[in-house]
């Protein structure tokens, strides 16, 4: 992949959102769509995006039982993502479902902990334990049925990239030096997430919200 760069594209107007998508493709490697964007534009909102013609990274964090993640990948056919995200959490049976009912051409990646989650966040869902552990073990799970990589933030990357040599890895949650960590808390630089075996960097509001978009997105490429 030239640029590891997917845009989080969470905008609440379809038409700022393809815009923005427009302006900074030349800077990027791809958009990502989460539920934001998809519960309020849909398949018509996806579609446009992909009009813009960069690769679709759906993160629609898909968590149920294993028929129904299933019929819900096939649905998503007909959209053509370059990756999509379950649950790691979901188990075995529901990944290996997911990853047999997904497309030929699509990615689909394991989230172990969300990136605005700590070790304190965690124990009070009844884990107990690291953060770090978990997610290697999520991410053990993820191997083990099938799935192309996992989502996990950049401080348990290295890691997980000496345990899954092979693995796909999407690193979200990122901030370039210097810039404001908001509800974040397991943050790294995108740089520091590439060299750690990072496929795919996912930013959003370092670049949605610049005052300048493109110059924000030229900025973070040059330093990888």
């Amino acid at each position: 992949m030239s640029n590891p760069v997917y845009l989080a594209l969470d905008l609440p107007q379809l038409e700022a959102a393809k815009a923005l998508a427009q302006k900074v493709k030349a800077h990027v490697g791809g958009v990502k769509l989460g539920l934001e964007f998809f519960c309020a534009h849909g398949a018509h909102g996806v579609h446009e995006i992909a009009h813009v013609g960069l690769p679709v990274f759906l993160d629609l964090k898909l968590h149920d039982i294993p028929n129904t993640v299933a019929g819900a990948m096939q649905a998503i056919h007909v959209l053509e993502p370059t990756i999509v995200t379950v649950h790691a959490s979901g188990g075995r049976a529901m990944m290996e479902d997911a990853k047999a009912a997904a497309g030929e051409h699509c990615k689909v990646v394991g989230v172990t902990m969300l990136t605005s989650l700590d070790d304190r966040d965690l124990e009070r869902t009844g884990v107990k334990g690291k953060a770090h552990d978990q997610v290697l073990r999520l991410a053990e799970l993820a191997e083990a049925s099938g799935l192309d990589g996992i989502v996990c933030s950049g401080q348990e990357i290295a890691a997980v990239h000496k345990q899954w040599r092979d693995g796909f890895f999407v690193v979200p949650g990122l901030r370039p030096a210097g810039s404001s960590v908001g509800d974040q808390k397991r943050v790294v630089t995108p740089r520091q997430a590439r060299d750690d075996g990072a496929g795919v960097l996912v930013i959003g509001r370092p670049i949605s919200r610049a005052e300048d978009p493109v110059a924000a997105a030229r900025a973070i490429e040059a330093t990888l």
